[in-house]
């Protein structure tokens, strides 16, 4: 009970990694529905109409054998005949056969019987295919919000920022414990009602007459909840944006608490650049979220307002504007992606340095960069809207302010190779997630720039492009980071050390998988399949399939990571209190740290300076080497006795 209550920082960040990856499984399992429904024959829409249609006319034959063929063939593969067409057809084959064959009693069956045949089947199909897309836009739409609510935004700022923030500070505890403990419960409490509303369609969809017992629910709006649909469905829009608008309380509160623990808590000597880049990238992080989040929360009542009160804000039938939605929604959403991205560029500045066993370079410019990215993200939101019919004016602004974002990007990348290079790399697991961040990054990014280009944005519109797009961008690149972040500190936080190759072979599997997953779609996209669809025409059944099959490579990898972290926890050695050589002042205390994180608050120096830190292979760990310590350390170290 005491971990219900509980005001430290590091146990609060363990409960957000025990809710978050539950979430994140959740969302993961709807993923893999989602992919082996694209990949099952059913999704072949035209064959499996034949086959329905094939299966129909097989029973009609056994039930009246004396029926010609040819009729048969005609009643159940019409091509492209007019409905009179084809009843003058199959009439005509079955007056010529009567007439054919006057003492054989042929045909036993007329037009309208076969047709009445034909017409069941077709029904059939309609009914399966219906349940099948029900099916599909419920689990696309819970698997998006969950991923995007629940883990991709949460992830990284939550679990990894609170447990080392106060940390990385030398400070005890975050600004305000206590508003750290009320942010997890409505991220608890949020999170819960959501997952409930939006599982509660497929519960019943699976077991229909559950429905008589709690009622209707689900949601199949797609996580951004767009407008005129989500004003006319009949699915749970009330109550699922009602969930969504709890969880924005628990952002805005732990983004108040990182920026006043930055700036209350920071000792005197750690100056705005000498903090790590990690502090930076949270930093940044927590000014978008307190100025974005209230602006998701407004749209959301807003529709609340629309559906309940049917006021006229997004509803054209009432006078609304249903482009206005968008325009409210991706004021805060882009910025949110940049909410999904700076933090983990902090995560990788750190790990690239530390496995480099170089000074970061450009420290400034990459600090400045994640500022100057939170700044731009908040004008981009247009590029959303190229095919909405907004002017062409807006759209060559929002273009063009779109490509700005890839500078400041493209100098944390430039950093982060210079760093790199002729550097002492050791390629273990959080660097080896670092690199596949890298990686996918550069190429969500370089992909970006297709989006925001005017004309190439149209033909690739809501397809499998973007879909490609967005996963590189929003999905890897946060989900490496936050692997490689987990994978750097899970020493520090648990106290013990996990398997190096097994956690490497993990790395592999989720790299291959991931990328077999997602690259073949932008093929895909390019050759047209649209997004959101549960069907689909023949030539796209081979990518479709290929896609399923990487997926299932990354959940075999995802699922190889939690047994590593598991078995670390039953069977893992003692963690050194600095297994990496890393300088930043979270490495200064035992691992995993005590209640008030430090005996005495340790001196900050240059957090990329690893110069005074040397290997004892006794404790499998680095220690400080007091004879080269700086003289400034030993300064504040004297001071402080």
């Amino acid at each position: 009970m005491s971990w219900l209550f509980t005001l430290d920082h590091k146990r609060i960040g363990i409960l957000y990694m025990i809710a978050v990856l539950t979430f994140f499984l959740v969302g993961g399992i709807f993923a893999i529905v989602l992919r082996v429904m694209l990949a099952l024959p059913i999704a072949d829409a035209g064959n499996q109409m034949g086959m329905e249609m094939n299966d129909t006319r097989a029973i009609v034959h056994s039930q009246n054998a004396t029926v010609p063929d040819e009729a048969l063939n005609l009643i159940f593969n019409p091509g492209q005949r007019t409905p009179e067409e084809l009843q003058t057809d199959v009439e005509a084959v079955l007056t010529d056969t009567a007439a054919k064959n006057p003492n054989a009693n042929v045909p036993i069956v007329d037009y309208a019987q076969l047709n009445e045949a034909r017409t069941a089947a077709a029904g059939n199909y309609a009914t399966k295919l219906n349940n099948h897309n029900t099916l599909y836009n419920q689990s696309f739409t819970l698997h998006g919000a969950v991923m995007v609510f629940l883990f991709i935004i949460p992830a990284i700022p939550a679990i990894i920022g609170n447990f080392v923030l106060p940390l990385m500070l030398g400070a005890k505890d975050v600004a305000f414990p206590r508003l750290n403990l009320a942010s997890w419960y409505c991220y608890m409490g949020g999170a819960i009602f959501f997952i409930w509303v939006l599982g509660k369609g497929i519960m019943n969809y699976i077991v229909p007459t559950l429905e008589r017992v709690w009622g209707g629910g689900g949601l199949d709006t797609g996580w951004t909840f767009y407008t005129p649909y989500s004003t006319e469905t009949n699915t749970a829009v009330v109550a699922a944006t009602g969930g969504a608008f709890i969880l924005g309380f628990s952002s805005i509160l732990t983004a108040v608490n990182f920026i006043a623990s930055i700036h209350m808590l920071r000792p005197k000597n750690m100056t705005w650049f000498r903090m790590p880049l990690m502090l930076w990238a949270l930093y940044a992080t927590a000014v978008i979220q307190i100025l974005a989040t209230p602006v998701l929360a407004i749209t959301l009542l807003l529709l609340i307002a629309e559906r309940v009160l049917h006021v006229g804000i997004f509803d054209p039938a009432l006078g609304g504007d249903p482009i206005l939605y968008q325009h409210f929604f991706w004021f805060y959403s882009h910025p949110a992606v940049y909410i999904m991205i700076l933090p983990a560029m902090g995560i990788v500045s750190e790990v690239i340095s530390v496995f480099s066993r170089k000074h970061i370079f450009g420290y400034a410019f990459i600090a400045c960069s994640s500022m100057a990215i939170a700044i731009l993200g908040f004008l981009v939101w247009g590029h959303h809207m190229f095919t909405s019919g907004q002017s062409e004016l807006l759209n060559a602004v929002f273009s063009i302010i779109t490509m700005l974002v890839a500078i400041p990007s493209a100098i944390k990348v430039f950093n982060w190779l210079t760093t790199m290079y002729n550097g002492s790399i050791r390629l273990d697991s959080p660097m080896l997630y670092a690199l596949g961040f890298i990686w996918l990054f550069t190429i969500g990014g370089l992909t970006g720039i297709y989006c925001a280009t005017l004309a190439v944005n149209i033909h690739i519109h809501d397809t499998y492009f973007i879909v490609a797009h967005f996963h590189y961008v929003m999905v890897g690149s946060t989900l490496f980071a936050f692997l490689a972040g987990m994978h750097y500190w899970w020493p520090k936080m648990f106290g013990k050390m996990y398997s190096e190759r097994w956690a490497q072979i993990g790395w592999f599997l989720v790299f291959v998988g991931f990328n077999v997953t997602f690259f073949i779609q932008f093929i895909m996209g390019a050759l047209g399949m649209p997004r959101r669809y549960a069907t689909y025409i023949d030539k796209y059944q081979i990518y479709h399939h290929i896609s399923t099959g990487g997926s299932l490579i990354l959940t075999v990898g995802l699922f190889l990571v939690l047994f590593v972290w598991i078995h670390s926890l039953l069977r893992g050695k003692q963690a050194p209190a600095n297994p990496w050589g890393a300088n930043s002042l979270e490495w200064h205390t035992v691992s995993p740290p005590p209640h008030a994180n430090f005996d005495h608050a340790p001196p900050a120096t240059d957090p990329y300076d690893y110069s005074h830190w040397r290997w004892k292979p006794e404790i499998e760990g680095y220690i400080l080497d007091e004879a080269s310590e700086p003289e400034e350390r030993q300064a504040m170290a004297h001071n402080d006795s």
